[in-house]
């Protein structure tokens, strides 16, 4: 088995192999072309980027817009810090996965660890995006048609059609051997939710303020209490019982760590700064798209704004064919972030398995169809997902985030501990586990008080 090392990275390859081993021989050969700079920056959105952003105007309903824009930047800058960190590993030690990254941290049970918590976060957020479908695109085809059409029709099933868009184009797309080839794909999905962006923009002009009292849906009456002119004025700074879901909302909104070392080993010409600036660029993206989106979905609704921010449209605006196709942009958008979740699930698998092995079209197939069924199974049978994997996401998401890259740095590193990266280490992990104790206790206790 021969290992292609390109001579300005300390990434190694080898040929269609998805676990991405160590040095080889040494030896320096010629590597085929890996995925272009757009085509990386693009799957790393597409990664950062998912129905999070439903969400980030609740969040800032909680918090106040200038407290919101704190926490986003505070947020987002530790997140390009700890992927930060990540490189510097990968430069130091050669070591392009981050299973491995804990292996040579805390040995095999660091390594083991990690693996665990990635296929927990990514099979969570795997179900519960394929939950989202099954929940959401019966309605939203049925929208498009005539109200005239009645009864059950198939296309009201949502476990048909999600199993239908499963195997269509779920099952494809992640049987590619390479993330690389998901960069289509994903630019695909950046420009969904940039519509949606615009969207959010436009509406805010459509609906008055104060809010209407009663308000007709497509399934009935809705009642809302009457807004006052107070409630239209834009609150700064905020703090209440929603401002703690705010940080942990922000976190999982810019948790892509899973699939940086995969797009930086098949990134074209692959250095550290070079990826960086990927990084740097898709977080940037995101953050100005999560920043509009949630400021006018914010300063459409105010203090009433939904947790599910689409929903808030239907209650106002119903068959409005703007927000209609917009409700339908973000389900495609999730459709296709999918198979990009599905790849660093995969790749824990086969490291934890089977090691470091030469590729395998048969572990491939085995491991992919294993996941996508055991995620499909959990999307149609559990009748309320998003609550069990929000504890389990609560925690894991946290550490992958900012616990897990600051210890290793820590451990691996050989700086001193009174250096700039390492003092930035120790803040990660600090940070990464009061946000997790947080949003952890938050959960549990939402959940005493609604029962």
């Amino acid at each position: 088995m021969s290992v292609n090392r390109d001579p300005n990275s300390d990434c190694d390859y080898t040929e269609g192999d998805e676990t991405t081993p160590l040095f080889g021989n040494g030896a320096v050969q010629t590597r085929a072309r890996g995925a272009s700079f757009a085509s990386s920056v693009f799957n790393l959105m597409n990664a950062i980027m998912g129905s999070g952003i439903l969400g980030l105007a609740y969040a800032m309903a909680g918090t106040g817009i200038i407290g919101f824009c704190i926490l986003l930047i505070l947020v987002s800058s530790l997140a390009s810090y700890s992927i930060h960190l990540l490189l510097k590993l990968c430069d130091q030690t050669g070591i392009n996965s981050y299973e491995d990254l804990g292996g040579k941290a805390l040995q095999k049970p660091g390594k083991v660890l990690v693996g665990i918590a990635i296929l927990i976060q990514n099979i969570g957020a795997m179900s519960s995006y394929l939950f989202i479908l099954k929940s959401e695109l019966p309605a939203t085809i049925s929208s498009f048609l005539s109200q005239d059409n009645t009864g059950n029709a198939w296309y009201e099933d949502g476990r048909l059609l999600l199993i239908i868009v499963a195997l269509a184009v779920v099952l494809p797309l992640s049987m590619l051997p390479k993330i690389g080839f998901l960069g289509y794909t994903s630019s695909i999905a950046f420009f969904f939710m940039l519509y949606f962006a615009v969207v959010v923009v436009i509406k805010k002009w459509s609906i008055p303020c104060p809010l209407p009292h009663n308000v007709t849906t497509l399934s009935g009456d809705f009642q809302i209490s009457n807004s006052s002119d107070s409630e239209c004025t834009p609150k700064l700074f905020v703090i209440s019982s929603k401002s703690a879901y705010a940080i942990p909302t922000m976190a999982f909104s810019f948790l892509c760590h899973t699939a940086i070392l995969p797009i930086y080993c098949e990134l074209d010409r692959p250095t550290k700064v070079r990826m960086q600036n990927v990084a740097n660029i898709s977080i940037g993206l995101s953050f100005l798209m999560y920043l509009i989106s949630a400021l006018f979905g914010y300063l459409t609704f105010y203090a009433h704004v939904n947790s599910e921010l689409l929903l808030g449209y239907d209650a106002y605006m119903p068959r409005d064919i703007l927000v209609m196709t917009v409700r339908l942009a973000i389900l495609l958008s999730v459709l296709l972030t999918v198979p990009l979740i599905h790849f660093p699930a995969r790749k824990a698998v086969i490291l934890l398995l089977f090691g470091d092995r030469p590729f395998s079209w048969l572990i491939h197939i085995v491991s992919t169809l294993i996941i996508l069924s055991m995620v499909l199974l959990l999307a149609i049978f559990v009748p309320d997902i998003r609550n069990v994997f929000g504890v389990v996401g609560s925690t894991t998401s946290s550490c992958l985030l900012f616990v897990f890259p600051g210890i290793f740095y820590l451990k691996i590193s050989s700086q001193p501990l009174r250096s700039c990266d390492s003092i930035g280490a120790v803040v990660l992990v600090v940070l990464g586990l009061i946000m997790g104790i947080i949003s952890l206790s938050v959960i549990i206790i939402t959940w005493v008080q609604s029962s």
